[in-house]
């Protein structure tokens, strides 16, 4: 391995293309740090003591930022309103046919859905940060309140419409920053841009999370977390690696004196065919409600308690607390039904039945047209099924073990670990494949064997 590493930056233009991409990434990590204009310092540290100890979709938010929600950081959005456009683009391409023409077109049809989820991101991001400066300016319906006398903290003392406004604006500039820099790095540097700042993300939580568990658990609650989490770690990669490959045979064809045809293939179906996009979903549909009651009038007398903190007190004892039954019931069903709809987006066993024939192949003992079909859909149907309950299974197993094994009920700081493994080991796989690739053109020995 450390023989690779060397070889890897000998080669003159790939090191330039792995410091590029290191430096891209510091960057961003300085913009998680800078606070947006007109915030209160004083006030974003009290509400890190209580957003620290909060789970749910919030720290699925936190995760996604790489802690710069938390600090009201100019890239406080992270990159999630771009995530969110591609997949909006993604599923539009069912349902609009120009869109789905476009996806079709090659080169020319990628550039314009780029620049369409380029408009959406900036569209999302003005909704996202005008949201975020409301929900900030009066505490988030107790999101931000203070951990010792139960106040409301206001990061934006003046909550006027130009300090808003320049919030707003600063916060849907940083989000663009970034998507400009996830696009320099896929184009100048190594790996996909974007999975790389998610990636740099999840990976600064980690040691933020072990030395909260080691505070609430000791050192032997951190080693069973880092067994834990060792173990999770070989299941993801076997799994992540894991594929069903259906054979695929071409009939011969003679044309003149020559032959074509005969070969054999095969198509690859992964068994976690969505990734983590059943995770974003999910967790956005939980965010939802708690950014909606967020801006709900509240008073604090419990005498005068109104039907919006008689909703928002339920929220916060099924939606937030990451460890509560209905929150584990329900982020896990909608887990495994977003895998399936994800991957009904994907991968169209009609149009891949069709695009089989129209090559003069089909599938050994298996004949073309509505049986191909319907074979392809039972396939994907069953390693979609296994797919989707090991991703809800990763989401869900540290909160559960953790509340349970360990008996911590102060579990919200690590109840995302598992996805942050997940997301950084697809990640890691994905740039060392692409690393080796390139090393392998300059006859190099790669890093994977």
């Amino acid at each position: 391995m450390a023989a690779s590493i060397l070889n890897m930056f000998r080669v003159e233009d790939l090191r330039n293309k792995v410091l590029f991409t290191l430096g891209m990434l510091a960057l961003y990590r300085v913009g998680c740090f800078v606070p947006a204009p007109g915030i209160d310092i004083d006030a974003i540290q009290l509400l890190k003591e209580t957003t620290d100890e909060n789970g749910g979709a919030l720290a699925f938010l936190r995760l996604f930022s790489g802690g710069a929600l938390t600090q009201f950081a100019i890239f406080a959005l992270g990159i999630m309103p771009y995530i969110t456009a591609s997949i909006i683009m993604q599923i539009l391409g069912v349902v609009i046919p120009r869109v789905e023409q476009w996806q079709q077109m090659g080169a020319v049809g990628q550039r314009k859905i780029t620049q369409a989820t380029r408009y959406l991101t900036i569209g999302i991001a003005l909704i996202q940060s005008t949201a975020f400066a409301f929900l900030f300016h009066n505490g988030g319906g107790g999101f931000g309140s203070a951990p010792s006398s139960g106040t409301q903290l206001d990061l934006l003392p003046k909550f006027t419409a130009p300090r808003v406004a320049l919030v707003v604006l600063t916060l849907t500039a940083g989000t663009a920053l970034l998507m400009w820099m996830g696009e320099l790095i896929s184009q100048k540097g190594i790996g996909n841009g974007m999975s790389l700042i998610i990636f740099a993300s999840v990976v600064s939580a980690l040691p933020n999370q072990g030395a909260l568990v080691r505070t609430d658990a000791g050192m032997g609650g951190l080693i069973g977390v880092i067994i834990l989490f060792g173990a999770m770690l070989v299941a993801i990669v076997f799994v992540e690696q894991g594929q069903r490959r259906i054979p695929v045979q071409f009939a011969k064809r003679v044309v003149g004196r020559k032959q074509y045809g005969g070969q054999s293939t095969y198509i690859p179906l992964k068994v976690n065919q969505s990734g983590v996009i059943p995770i974003i979903f999910a967790s956005s549909v939980l965010y939802l409600p708690q950014l909606l009651v967020s801006v709900l009038p509240s008073d604090n007398d419990p005498a005068n308690k109104t039907w919006g903190e008689s909703i928002q007190s339920w929220i916060d004892s099924n939606l937030v607390v990451s460890d509560s039954p209905f929150y584990l019931l329900f982020f896990g069903l909608l887990i495994v039904g977003f895998s399936y709809f994800y991957t009904a987006i994907t991968f169209d066993p009609v149009k891949q039945a069709d695009n089989i024939r129209k090559q003069g192949g089909f599938i050994p003992g298996i004949r073309p047209g509505p049986q191909t079909e319907r074979y392809l859909g039972k396939i994907l149907n069953r390693i979609t099924l296994a797919g989707a309950i090991f991703i809800a299974l990763v989401a869900l197993a540290p909160t559960f073990i953790l509340a349970k094994v360990l008996d911590q009920g102060n579990v919200g700081q690590v109840s995302f670990g598992g996805i942050s493994i997940l997301i950084a080991v697809g990640v890691a796989l994905e740039t060392m494949k692409q690393i080796d690739s390139q090393l392998m053109m300059r006859n190099y020995e790669g890093f994977l064997k």
